[in-house]
């Protein structure tokens, strides 16, 4: 029995199809298609029933998914504890976000293949949560405050951020300065999420609300330049607007409680080695770079 057959089918029963499989894969459908064939022959019994929306795991299939998945973990592990130190194969797919993923984070993704030439990495950029475990990615970086979840987090630096606007907006709408008056403001969101601010100790929770809401904090940034409204942005967005003024801080004696960027990946007792190696390379980057973040050296 072939690994690279378990391995397929795997990820085809996780991604609903032979399609969607081999986006994830980097192959052909044809040639899941034939690895898929010849499990199913080797075993003598049918694990995927075709579909016009995709493939099903028949009875048969549930089963030995569980079993595939653990024997690839296994082999991974196994893998990894035999190779030279030094030595990274295989391929890794990681989640990161849109926002500044591609000036912030992919440096060290770039890095990471130069020291590793055997290592393939397939990078999605998206400022959405992907489901890691449904799409099969190996990580994730997610930055500000993570919700509740079954996934593995370690916290690979802060973000600092802050509560800004224009002059354009301040001259027609006024500027907030105490916690309580956002609410007679224009907020401008990724969602209904809610504002911490801390002063003398003490935590201010707010609930604004706004017109303008975007998956994007490139887009907030914009929008906030635009004069649309008022907007709590991290650092790393906003600290060149704020230079060239045409970004102002608000309630400067209220900080904006600091949120985090981490990586996070799927449950499981042993992180693979090509995530603890990301993992220990973003941390020097945070480390090593803090103007990147808005952040004194």
């Amino acid at each position: 029995m072939d690994i690279e057959e378990l391995h397929t089918f795997v990820e085809v029963a996780d991604a609903g199809g032979i399609s969607a499989a081999a986006r994830r894969l980097g192959v052909s459908k044809s040639i899941v298609s034939r690895r898929l064939f010849k499990l199913e022959a080797e075993l003598g019994v049918q694990l995927l029933v075709r579909t016009t929306r995709g493939a099903a795991l028949s009875e048969a299939g549930v089963t030995f998914r569980e079993h595939a998945a653990r024997i690839g973990a296994e082999l991974e592990l196994a893998r990894e504890t035999i190779l030279p130190n030094g030595e990274l194969r295989g391929q890794l797919r990681v989640a990161m976000p849109l926002s500044f993923g591609p000036t912030h984070f992919a440096p060290v993704l770039a890095e990471l293949a130069l020291r590793y030439p055997g290592l393939k990495i397939l990078a999605s950029y998206s400022d959405r949560f992907v489901d890691l475990i449904a799409e099969g990615f190996d990580c994730a970086v997610r930055v500000g405050n993570l919700p509740d979840s079954d996934l593995v987090a370690r916290r690979i630096g802060p973000i600092t951020g802050k509560l800004v606007a224009s002059p354009g907006y301040i001259k027609l709408h006024g500027s907030p300065e105490v916690p309580d008056e956002i609410a007679d403001h224009e907020a401008l969101m990724q969602g209904t999420e809610s504002w911490q601010f801390v002063n003398g100790g003490k935590v201010f929770t707010v609930k604004p609300h706004g017109r303008f809401k975007a998956d994007s904090g490139i887009a907030l940034t914009g929008a906030t330049v635009a004069g649309l409204g008022i907007a709590r942005l991290p650092d790393c967005l906003t600290h060149e607007h704020l230079s060239s003024g045409a970004l102002v801080p608000l309630m400067s004696h209220y900080s904006v409680v600091p949120g985090g960027a981490y990586v996070v990946r799927p449950p499981g007792q042993h992180p693979p080695r090509k995530v603890r190696i990301l993992t220990d390379m973003l941390i020097e980057h945070f480390s090593n770079n803090p103007q990147l973040w808005g952040r004194d050296a």
